[in-house]
């Protein structure tokens, strides 16, 4: 038995790992994983290099010369002129944008106007609302007439970083960093939702497949059906596995790469950073430093460096130890209901009445993901990621944010437990429903299946 069972899985294993389709995605997959990880790092370095000119009419005279320009934006102040004449001759004037501001800008904060001939980035309109709204707000504070104001607001501006620290049992503190928990809990909770269906759909289209081409009847002859199921659903998976662990190596390899040669800088720390351990270490900081917070040239890469330092601070082995436990489960018990379903039908078209009660756990799945994405401690996300058919996928997205041991234990063993009550109920209708034919099977017929006993 165990022999006929390995032959079915080595077949089915060897002839989907040479498929173009599996070459194909499992070079693009590692790709497309790095670039989620070292895509937003290396946009982070990069600037928009067209240069853009807003005409600037202040009827309030409070921003003449006062609006920060850019490398790539720039302001020019005119006077004299209306925006009605502006707009007549405007796509000659080569600006990008005609910014007017009101006499009583500092009474109605909605009289300012960006008008252009088209749709102006969500950038610039922050960078000028920003820029005004600290020059009204100091010359609201010189208004007051305190001395040597300038120096003073200039010396108590500050930003702030907050680090969030986790305290542990064992007295060995973690920094975490939420942003990327949410990040990596999305895409570990997707990729097994996607993984589900995508292999599970394979189970059911290739029993689909032998069986209106009666090649079944033939198989059936020297194999047992619970065999034969069982050695689909297993090969199928370990093409799964493979192809989830080429992506893993690969997607190390390119991350490191981008790491080490495009972004070269990060080797060197920065000087806020030097700071901020010399305070964790000694309890003071060394306030030389302190005026310096970026090192020359390195301003562009405080948001890259972030990136990579966040990455330094997850536990790939348990991310990865997780995923594959959680997919495995989820697949295992999913792979089951699609089998006993393939089983039940002449054609794929006919497993759609089938299919509906067995893909909702799945997509409530997706919903309430993104509401413990926000809360993951929620009863909620407790609770779904505790029943086996949603465990898989709000699980796997808890678990970046810290979840207790005995939590994921209770998952665990209540998933396998599911995987092995589904296997022997998809095995009752699988080796009944895998010789019929002509005849449309509904939920009583499966029933009698499941409960007939030879």
């Amino acid at each position: 038995m165990q022999n006929k069972t390995s032959l079915i899985i080595a077949r089915e294993y060897l002839s989907r790992i040479r498929k173009k389709s599996f070459i194909v995605m499992t070079i693009l997959g590692p790709i497309l994983f790095a670039a989620i990880i070292v895509g937003p790092a290396w946009f982070a370095t990069m600037e928009d290099r067209e240069v853009r000119k807003i005409a600037v009419i202040d009827s309030s005279r409070l921003f003449i010369n006062q609006l920060p320009e850019t490398d790539y934006l720039k302001f020019d102040y005119l006077e004299n002129i209306t925006v009605e004449e502006l707009r007549g001759n405007f796509s000659e004037t080569h600006y990008y944008a005609v910014l007017y501001i009101s006499h009583i800008v500092t009474h109605t904060p909605t009289a300012v106007q960006l008008m252009s001939d088209r749709q102006p980035s969500l950038n610039i309109r922050m960078h000028i609302a920003n820029a005004m709204e600290k020059e009204i707000e100091r010359q609201k504070i010189m208004a007051y007439d305190i001395d040597n104001l300038e120096n003073i607001l200039q010396s108590i501006k500050t930003n702030i970083n907050i680090r969030t620290i986790i305290w542990r049992d064992d007295g060995e503190d973690r920094e975490s960093h939420p942003a990327l928990a949410m990040i990596i809990g999305y895409v570990g909770g997707f990729l097994i939702y996607f993984f589900i269906f995508l292999f599970g759909s394979q189970v059911m289209r290739g029993v689909i497949e032998e069986k209106s081409s009666r090649v079944i009847e033939i198989i059936i002859s020297s194999v047992k059906p619970f065999q034969l199921m069982m050695g689909k659903i297993a090969g199928i998976g370990m093409v799964g596995l493979t192809q989830f662990l080429i992506w893993v190596i690969l997607t190390f390899i390119i991350v490191a790469f981008a790491r080490e040669v495009v972004f070269t800088e990060l080797q060197t720390p920065s000087s806020d950073q030097v700071v901020a351990e010399d305070i964790i270490t000694t309890g003071r900081g060394t306030s030389s430093l302190l005026p310096e917070t970026q090192p020359a040239g390195g301003e562009q890469y405080s948001e890259v460096k972030q990136v990579f330092a966040s990455l330094a601070t997850i536990n790939f082995g348990v991310m990865i130890g997780s995923f594959i436990f959680f997919f495995l489960g989820g697949y295992l018990l999913y792979a089951g209901l699609f089998a006993a379903i393939a089983s039940a039908v002449d054609s794929e078209s006919d497993t759609q009445q089938f299919m509906l009660p067995v893909t909702i756990p799945l997509i409530l799945s997706i919903i309430i993901m993104m509401n413990t994405i926000q809360y993951p401690e929620s009863s909620l996300a407790f609770w779904f990621s505790i029943i086996p058919l949603t465990s898989p996928v709000i699980m796997m997205v808890r678990i970046p944010f810290g979840v207790p041991y005995w939590e994921v234990a209770l998952s665990m063993a209540l998933l396998v437990l599911a995987f092995l009550f589904v296997t022997w109920l998809a095995g009752k209708i699988y080796r009944t429903g895998i010789l019929m034919y002509g005849k449309k099977a509904n939920y009583k017929e499966l029933w009698k299946w499941v409960t007939y006993r030879n």
